[in-house]
Protein backbone atom coordinates (compact mmCIF):
# COMPACT_ATOMS: atom_id res chain seq x y z
CA UNK A 1 0.00 0.00 0.00
CA UNK A 2 1.45 3.50 -1.07
CA UNK A 3 2.77 5.88 1.86
CA UNK A 4 -0.06 8.08 1.87
CA UNK A 5 -2.54 5.46 1.64
CA UNK A 6 -1.37 3.58 4.46
CA UNK A 7 -1.32 6.62 7.09
CA UNK A 8 -4.69 8.05 5.44
CA UNK A 9 -6.37 5.17 6.91
CA UNK A 10 -4.30 4.72 10.07
CA UNK A 11 -5.57 8.47 10.55
CA UNK A 12 -9.50 7.73 9.51
CA UNK A 13 -9.10 4.66 12.23
CA UNK A 14 -7.98 6.99 14.86
CA UNK A 15 -10.74 9.34 14.16
CA UNK A 16 -12.98 7.03 13.98
CA UNK A 17 -12.15 5.75 17.11
CA UNK A 18 -12.79 9.17 18.29
CA UNK A 19 -15.89 9.50 16.48
CA UNK A 20 -18.31 9.23 19.40
CA UNK A 21 -19.45 12.28 21.42
CA UNK A 22 -19.05 9.94 25.09
CA UNK A 23 -15.63 9.23 24.09
CA UNK A 24 -14.37 12.31 23.16
CA UNK A 25 -15.56 13.53 26.34
CA UNK A 26 -13.90 11.13 28.42
CA UNK A 27 -11.11 12.22 26.98
CA UNK A 28 -11.80 15.63 28.12
CA UNK A 29 -12.13 14.15 31.68
CA UNK A 30 -8.89 12.22 31.89
CA UNK A 31 -7.21 15.37 30.64
CA UNK A 32 -5.11 16.35 33.32
CA UNK A 33 -6.11 13.24 35.71
CA UNK A 34 -6.74 9.40 35.83
CA UNK A 35 -10.27 8.67 36.62
CA UNK A 36 -11.99 5.74 37.37
CA UNK A 37 -15.58 4.40 35.83
CA UNK A 38 -17.94 5.76 38.53
CA UNK A 39 -16.03 9.33 38.74
CA UNK A 40 -16.43 8.95 34.94
CA UNK A 41 -19.73 7.64 34.98
CA UNK A 42 -21.06 10.56 37.23
CA UNK A 43 -19.54 13.25 34.69
CA UNK A 44 -20.70 11.84 31.26
CA UNK A 45 -24.54 10.63 33.55
CA UNK A 46 -24.03 7.63 31.37
CA UNK A 47 -24.60 3.79 32.36
CA UNK A 48 -21.24 1.77 33.83
CA UNK A 49 -21.47 -0.62 31.28
CA UNK A 50 -21.78 2.58 28.53
CA UNK A 51 -18.49 3.86 30.20
CA UNK A 52 -16.63 0.27 30.46
CA UNK A 53 -17.55 -0.18 26.56
CA UNK A 54 -16.24 3.44 25.38
CA UNK A 55 -12.99 2.88 27.57
CA UNK A 56 -12.42 -0.60 26.28
CA UNK A 57 -12.61 0.86 22.69
CA UNK A 58 -10.47 3.07 23.41
CA UNK A 59 -8.00 1.06 25.56
CA UNK A 60 -7.70 -1.45 22.89
CA UNK A 61 -6.75 1.55 20.43
CA UNK A 62 -4.10 2.29 22.84
CA UNK A 63 -5.72 5.61 23.70
CA UNK A 64 -5.84 5.25 27.30
CA UNK A 65 -4.06 2.92 29.65
CA UNK A 66 -5.10 1.57 33.26
CA UNK A 67 -3.75 1.21 36.49
CA UNK A 68 -4.93 -1.03 39.51
CA UNK A 69 -5.21 -0.19 42.73
CA UNK A 70 -6.60 -3.06 44.73
CA UNK A 71 -10.45 -3.82 42.69
CA UNK A 72 -10.35 -0.57 41.34
CA UNK A 73 -9.19 0.49 38.45
CA UNK A 74 -8.02 3.71 37.09
CA UNK A 75 -7.71 5.19 33.39
CA UNK A 76 -5.68 7.66 32.09
CA UNK A 77 -4.56 9.52 28.53
CA UNK A 78 -1.32 7.35 26.75
CA UNK A 79 -0.86 10.86 25.22
CA UNK A 80 -2.53 13.75 26.94
CA UNK A 81 -1.73 16.24 24.26
CA UNK A 82 -4.53 14.73 22.64
CA UNK A 83 -6.84 16.91 24.67
CA UNK A 84 -5.28 19.72 23.45
CA UNK A 85 -6.10 18.85 19.58
CA UNK A 86 -9.55 18.02 21.02
CA UNK A 87 -9.28 21.49 21.75
CA UNK A 88 -8.06 22.97 19.10
CA UNK A 89 -10.32 21.22 16.82
CA UNK A 90 -13.51 23.28 18.14
CA UNK A 91 -11.98 26.19 16.05
CA UNK A 92 -12.91 24.20 12.83
CA UNK A 93 -16.68 24.22 14.07
CA UNK A 94 -16.97 28.30 14.98
CA UNK A 95 -16.20 28.99 10.89
CA UNK A 96 -19.84 28.15 10.56
CA UNK A 97 -22.86 30.19 9.36
CA UNK A 98 -24.17 32.90 11.75
CA UNK A 99 -27.13 29.98 12.52
CA UNK A 100 -24.35 28.34 14.84
CA UNK A 101 -24.13 31.21 16.74
CA UNK A 102 -25.45 28.59 19.53
CA UNK A 103 -22.93 26.18 19.25
CA UNK A 104 -20.36 29.26 19.39
CA UNK A 105 -21.69 29.78 22.62
CA UNK A 106 -21.71 25.93 24.23
CA UNK A 107 -17.83 26.14 22.58
CA UNK A 108 -17.04 28.81 24.48
CA UNK A 109 -18.26 27.65 27.70
CA UNK A 110 -16.98 24.11 27.65
CA UNK A 111 -13.61 25.78 26.37
CA UNK A 112 -13.79 27.49 30.20
CA UNK A 113 -14.48 24.21 31.91
CA UNK A 114 -12.50 22.28 29.63
CA UNK A 115 -9.42 24.69 30.11
CA UNK A 116 -9.79 24.11 34.02
CA UNK A 117 -9.22 20.79 34.20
Amino acid sequence: MPHRALVAKGIAEFLGVLSHPHRIRIVEELRDAERDVNSLQQALGISHSGVSQHLMLLRANRLVSERRQGRQVFYQLRQPEIACWLMEATRFLEHETEAAQELRKAIGKTRKVWATH
